[in-house]
């Protein structure tokens, strides 16, 4: 997974803010303009935009202006390479934990 460092520390940099979080989201279930996806929060357009800045550096989306407005959507694809380091590292746990129930219950029938 070295291969996929950057990407990786893009991504989860991005998603470590929750009004980020949220802009990913709301575009899963469409694209949004700016305006759109500035309305559930209380903060300025500049700053919301500095937060689309963000998501698009990571890769996590893409923009288009057409005129004076700003459409927003998810670039697919885009969470592959975090998903697959995810689900690696979920299957490393889950062996773990379950050897270490194996042994707490070996343990357990040999009292």
């Amino acid at each position: 997974m070295a291969k996929f460092s950057d990407e990786l520390d893009r991504t989860f940099s991005a998603l470590g803010d929750p009004t980020r979080r949220a802009i990913v989201s709301r575009l899963c279930e469409g694209p949004a303009s700016v305006g759109e996806l500035s309305e559930p929060f209380d903060i300025a357009l500049p700053t919301l935009l500095k937060h689309v800045r963000v998501l698009e550096r990571s890769g996590l989306i893409s923009s288009e202006k057409v005129g004076r407005i700003r459409t927003c959507r998810i670039e697919k694809g885009a969470l592959h390479a975090s998903d697959e380091w995810l689900r690696q590292h979920i299957s490393l746990w889950e062996k773990r934990l379950d050897r270490m129930e194996g042994h707490i219950k070996r343990m357990k029938e040999g009292n």
